[in-house]
């Protein structure tokens, strides 16, 4: 079923859009936009939402004592593909600031052409969701986000244990990229990888 893709603020598209008109761009940022010889669009905005596994279960269910609580999640800020011709070159990451929403950065690379795969898998599946992006930065760790609430507002929620995430290559060792896992199964997993290691007891 088609993905119920949120629009994005109205500010954060502007200081898109306001970049992309700047001589700057072509000159300054990734190779891919200095190359395009026509008009730059963003399209297909995602919010970026920043987890930290530490408050998420363990393998057992249990939290972890000092952080203990469900995971929390923040927004980030909006990701824009942006599509130079026919094809997507390069993505924007608007972020809030203390005047409104402001472009951080153009960037290209592997997560990219990832996350177009994850989305074309994501239409495949049954079920109506909402795509967002999932960061996990103690993990150097990116996944698309398919929240099961698609009319749900996309700066708010946390994840449910059934909503899928869906990682991005690269991924972690022993995690398979663009394969769908439920949050209830991954969240352990990410979360076991983040334990510091058991204490040895003294012989002593």
């Amino acid at each position: 079923m088609p993905l119920q893709v949120s629009p994005a603020p109205a500010p954060a598209l502007r200081s898109v859009l306001t970049a992309l008109g700047s001589p700057v761009v072509r000159s300054a940022h990734t190779p891919a936009l200095r190359s395009v010889q026509g008009p730059l669009s963003p399209e297909l905005p995602l919010p970026v939402h920043v987890l930290d596994v530490r408050d998420a279960p363990t393998a057992t269910g249990s939290a972890r004592p000092a952080r203990a609580g469900a995971p929390r999640t923040r927004l980030a800020g909006w990701r824009f593909h942006i599509r130079g011709g026919d094809r997507v070159v390069a993505a924007a990451d608007a972020l809030p600031s203390a005047d409104g929403w402001t472009v951080s950065r153009f960037f290209e690379g592997p997560y990219l052409a990832s996350t177009e795969r994850a989305l074309r898998q994501a239409e495949t599946m049954a079920g109506r969701y909402q795509p967002r992006l999932l960061s996990v930065p103690e993990l150097y760790m990116l996944t698309l986000w398919l929240h099961g609430n698609a009319g749900a507002d996309p700066a708010e929620g946390t994840p449910a244990p059934t909503d899928l995430l869906v990682p991005l290559a690269p991924a972690p060792p022993g995690i398979a990229s663009h394969l769908p896992y439920r949050v209830a199964e991954l969240l352990p997993v990410m979360t076991l990888r983040l334990a510091p290691p058991p204490l040895l007891e003294s012989t002593a």
